[in-house]
């Protein structure tokens, strides 16, 4: 099964990933980790990206693809993957393409852009392991802490009110074509997400099992 998550950021896209990555027991691919696991290994094409991310410029995308590129060749992608930030764009898409890597489902998870604002600035990342929580929908058992590493919970820059807006406006310029693009391919299916994260779930599986 090999899957891409769209929606804006904020839709619920990271927690989807974890519910489909365990039923199914396929990697959820972020581009984010993994774009940070590269920097961390010191490949090439992660020194690369850190020159770009170092200087507050966006990774282009032949880094982002030639890293996506690696990861998708290691074993555990062998039964399938969940492709979680990644394609951003239709370029990034078409060179997925090119790639000769064939999706099954498109998975698009629609929200409004005032409920996302109020989801955002109230989601908490853990600073070791990337694990995603939310203090009203999602909370941690252990508060401030993160429940799967004890790591400290904080609130990302990208997460704060002013960044949140002209994220979404980025969205809707440059990654919201691509629902156009594979619904042309047939593969694409639009999920209402702004029930709780049960619902929002029942509806993913139902559409990856039609």
């Amino acid at each position: 099964m090999k899957i891409i998550l769209l929606g804006a950021p904020g839709a619920g896209k990271g927690t989807q990933a974890e519910v489909i990555s365990t039923h199914y027991d396929i990697p959820q691919i972020s581009t984010g980790n993994i774009l940070k696991e590269a920097v961390r290994n010191e490949t090439e094409l992660g020194l690369k990206a850190k020159s770009f991310m170092d200087a507050g410029a966006l990774v282009p995308d032949e880094v982002v693809i030639g890293i996506i590129k690696e990861r998708l060749q290691k074993d555990d992608c062998a039964k399938g993957f969940i492709l979680d930030g990644f394609p951003r764009t239709v370029p990034q898409a078409e060179a997925l393409d090119k790639m000769g890597v064939t999706m099954d489902k498109v998975i698009d998870i629609e929200v409004s852009d005032s409920l996302i604002e109020g989801r955002m600035t109230g989601r908490r990342v853990c600073e070791k392991c990337s694990a995603s929580y939310h203090i009203e929908n999602n909370p941690s058992k252990k508060g401030e802490l993160c429940d799967k590493c004890g790591g400290k919970l904080i609130v990302r820059k990208d997460d704060k009110p002013e960044t949140v807006k002209e994220r979404l406006k980025v969205y809707h310029e440059l990654t919201e074509p691509l629902k156009a693009y594979y619904e042309s391919k047939g593969i694409l299916a639009e999920i209402p997400g702004e029930g709780t994260v049960e619902e929002t779930s029942q509806l993913v599986f139902k559409a990856l099992e039609a």
